[in-house]
């Protein structure tokens, strides 16, 4: 009994004597890094103009604008009192406009019923190969435009070939004017005069072709060459190539527009009591994008004082 006493006392002393070590933790707060201001600015100003780019690919280039103006003129005969002038330019086929979108634009120039339709150039573009298939698209299609009275057009600089311009254009239904005039009449005595310059940087304008005393209409691609003939006593200039400047800002208006339209690139002047009205058009030139400038074309309602 003794020794059963003995072996417990050391059993509890051995309990005793073992020792707990329990290992020492140490808490370590590791930080995030913190994102420079920077690079936050950086991502944020990449992000949106990813966004701006990926809008003026896609929904910019879509739609369609018709602008229209009001326009007087004692000059003007009553024979052609609320004459109804449609002027579309700067088609570059095959960028963004195709067949469909082509036949979307003269539905809507249709349900005007246009007296007469004017082409102010750059039907196609240097970059396109105008295949027998495309140039059969073009011609189907602009022949199904109606006019009560005609259709007139010039080239641009990106109509690389005046031979494929005239034959597209001529076949489409349209009187092709390098430095021609046409005396047009309208059930009446007194006619007007609608006067056609080609491209100055592809061709030679001939400013110095005689003119009458009847009201006068020119068409011109670049509306720079306004300087040249803001003397010769037109009543409306007609011109495009300037797109607007393309993509445009809110207050700040243009970006860059192409030579040939670095004065004159706005929608509207007046020089000399010449009145210019410049189009937007309908394509895209170098790259395919429209920003705050959807594609469109002009609607002139003309009455005589």
């Amino acid at each position: 009994m003794k020794e059963n006493n003995n072996l417990s006392r050391v059993a509890r002393n051995s309990k005793k004597e073992k020792t707990t070590i329990e290992p020492k933790t140490e808490e370590i707060n590791i930080e995030p890094k913190k994102k420079s201001p920077l690079k936050k600015i950086l991502v944020t100003l990449f992000i949106i103009g990813l966004l701006i780019l990926l809008w003026a690919r896609f929904i910019g280039t879509m739609g369609l604008i018709v602008k229209e103006y009001g326009i007087t003129s004692s000059k003007l005969p009553d024979s052609f009192d609320g004459l109804k002038v449609v002027h579309i330019s700067d088609i570059h086929y095959g960028t963004i406009i195709n067949q469909k979108r082509l036949e979307n634009i003269v539905n809507e120039i249709n349900k005007i019923k246009p007296d007469i339709v004017v082409f102010t150039g750059d039907l196609y573009d240097e970059s396109i190969n105008m295949t027998d298939t495309l140039q059969s698209e073009v011609i189907n299609t602009l022949n199904k435009l109606e006019v009560t009275i005609g259709k007139y057009a010039v080239s641009g600089n990106h109509d690389y070939s005046d031979t494929i311009f005239e034959d597209l254009i001529t076949k489409s239904g349209f009187t092709y004017l390098s430095n021609e005039s046409k005396i047009i009449y309208n059930n009446g005595p007194t006619p007007i005069e609608i006067v056609g310059y080609p491209d100055s940087r592809k061709d030679n304008p001939d400013y110095t072709i005689s003119l009458t005393d009847y009201y006068k209409i020119a068409l011109i691609h670049e509306p720079d060459e306004l300087d040249n003939i803001k003397d010769k006593g037109f009543d409306l200039v007609l011109s495009g190539h300037s797109h607007g400047g393309q993509v445009r800002l809110p207050i700040i208006g243009k970006i860059i527009t192409p030579p040939g339209s670095k004065k004159y690139y706005d929608e509207y002047y007046n020089v000399n009591d010449t009145k210019m009205y410049v189009s937007y058009g309908l394509g895209t030139s170098l790259l395919r994008l429209r920003l705050f400038d959807h594609p469109s074309f002009n609607l002139y309602r003309i009455y005589s004082e």
